[in-house]
């Protein structure tokens, strides 16, 4: 799934390359992808319209097409953007292709999980989940004070709040293992277990691991946009390995089709609390 870093850099880089270009043609070479709430056809009502400035709020994209449309992608676990030549071979994955006069921006997914909508603005209410997250994860407006008080709320583990995007958005699976490692906070401990250095450590490593990330992605992303990079991650998918900080074995365990990489040493914790 992508997350902060991923998202980021797909919008730094789709922002310096698409905006003001005009869709001369699009093709949905697999219909069923796009929710299209502001016209019955996305193909015909999409052509002709030019980019506007791309966005970010938590996991989705927002592309403005015109003044009156916008194309909202959730790309969920394997979605994602290619940006290619008019003639590269369209991939079986494909589901939906806009043309520029020179570039193809398209849309991939393997399993078919992601959500793309295609709506007016007063339509965004319409959009699932865009308007239930929490505050931008990545906001350096978020201050430590709002910070400790939007966890008090909560009482569930840390991880599972992290992702779920409520208390805030944008960090998912991959790289709440990240945070959490960085701020040395077991992935299982409770929210109204973690004391106030924990927390501080928690806000002072979110922005710490996504800012590492970005610079890292950049240049190993670009311009193969749709290209997942995650072996540079610390603890993440890296079971069994040895831990970057203290060279004890990472654990990892998979409970509810989630992978969780830990340092059991770093991280000290239970993992099941009565």
């Amino acid at each position: 799934m992508p997350e902060i870093p991923d998202l980021e850099v797909i919008k730094a880089f789709l922002n310096e390359r698409i905006v003001g270009k005009e869709v001369v043609r699009a093709n949905e070479v697999r219909p069923a992808m796009i929710r299209s709430l502001a016209a019955g056809d996305f193909s015909r009502d999409v052509a002709g319209r030019r980019f506007g400035t791309v966005s970010r709020q938590g996991k989705m994209l927002t592309l403005p097409l015109g003044p009156d449309r916008l194309l909202v992608i959730h790309m969920m676990l394997t979605g994602a953007l290619q940006y290619c030549t008019s003639d590269a071979t369209v991939l079986k994955r494909t589901f939906f292709i806009m043309g520029m006069p020179d570039m193809d921006l398209r849309y991939l997914d393997e399993r078919q999980m992601g959500m793309v909508y295609y709506v007016r603005p007063d339509q965004l209410p319409k959009v699932p989940r865009l308007e239930e997250q929490g505050p931008d994860a990545y906001d350096g407006d978020l201050s430590l004070d709002e910070f400790t008080a939007g966890l008090k709320p909560f009482n569930g583990e840390i991880k599972g709040i992290l992702t779920r995007g409520k208390f805030v958005s944008g960090i998912g699976n991959a790289y709440v293992d990240e945070v959490l490692f960085a701020a040395k906070i077991s992935p299982f401990k409770r929210c109204k277990e973690l004391s106030a250095g924990d927390i501080e450590r928690l806000y002072v490593a979110i922005p710490e691991v996504m800012d590492e990330a970005i610079n890292i992605l950049r240049e190993r992303m670009v311009p193969d946009i749709h290209v997942k990079v995650r072996d540079f991650l610390k603890v993440h998918r890296k079971g069994g390995g040895p831990c970057p900080r203290c060279g004890h074995t990472i654990s990892e365990i998979t409970a509810n089709r989630r992978i969780t990489s830990y340092c059991r040493n770093c991280q000290p914790g239970m993992l099941i609390k009565n």
